[in-house]
């Protein structure tokens, strides 16, 4: 009979402890339905890097300053998760991220597999090598080995350059270790990256080459995402307002590109 009264006091428990589960978290999901988790690789100055100049390793950047002033406005707190940027897909394919900013460029190829925001951002794409050797154009790579970031639109762009040998790293700080050691005579990446890193290393130098085929940076999100119809109308009022262009000239200087507004 003891044990029959403990059984039932047992069942009866854990009963209310489901239920009070329940009603604390009726959706079944995150519990924190006032969160958004941005996905990103942090190793894109000045989109997104790690800040370790106060040694709090905070992610700041272009883009994390776009994705606060839209959490602010959606009335939610910001999470910033850090993959390698071939990882950024997958990690909204399997939601762990409700958005990705990295810089990203909504291809044809990409749109089968997640949705964009409208672009917010137009860069050019750059050749950077050691000062000196010439390589100003897609034409003198032929014969090269060229870095590309794995997964990028630069990626794409290295393929469609005749005679050379695409070697493709995970990560932008790595690409200008292979060059600087020899292992890859040139790089290919975005001008406004580019500039930040032939400023601290001023053994480097860039040249602009003409875009080939899609470009420009939107916001990522798995399929059918309710938030890109909520992102939109923040990003088409960020740049009516001028807060877009405060936000470009901040991380990429007077002089950058500015888009139209809308």
């Amino acid at each position: 009979m003891k044990r029959l009264r403990f059984w039932l006091t047992a069942c009866l428990t854990a009963l209310l402890a489901v239920g009070l589960v329940t009603a604390c978290n009726p959706g079944g999901g995150s519990s924190d339905s006032n969160t958004l988790t941005m996905a990103t690789s942090a190793d894109y100055p000045p989109y997104e890097f790690v800040d370790s100049s106060s040694g709090s390793q905070e992610i700041v950047g272009f883009d994390v300053d776009i994705a606060k002033y839209i959490a602010e406005k959606l009335e939610s707190e910001l999470k910033i998760d850090n993959v390698d940027f071939n990882g950024l897909i997958p990690a909204l394919q399997s939601k762990r991220a409700d958005f990705v900013m990295a810089g990203m460029t909504p291809t044809a190829e990409r749109k089968k597999s997640i949705d964009f925001s409208a672009i917010y951002y137009n860069a050019q794409n750059t050749i950077v090598a050691k000062k000196g050797s010439n390589l100003m154009n897609a034409e003198s790579l032929t014969g090269k080995t060229v870095g590309v970031q794995l997964g990028s639109i630069q990626e794409t762009a290295a393929k469609d350059i005749k005679g050379i040998q695409a070697k493709p790293l995970n990560r932008i700080s790595e690409m200008v270790q292979e060059l600087k050691a020899g292992r890859v005579e040139a790089l290919i990446m975005e001008d406004t990256v580019a500039k930040g890193f032939i400023a601290s290393n001023p053994d480097l130098e860039f040249n602009t080459i003409p875009s080939t085929g899609e470009s420009g940076s939107a916001i990522a999100f798995p399929k059918d995402s309710e938030l890109r119809a909520k992102f939109d109308p923040i990003l088409a009022e960020m740049k009516s307002s001028g807060k877009m262009e405060e936000l470009i000239a901040k991380w990429f200087g007077e002089d950058a590109p500015v888009p139209k507004k809308s």
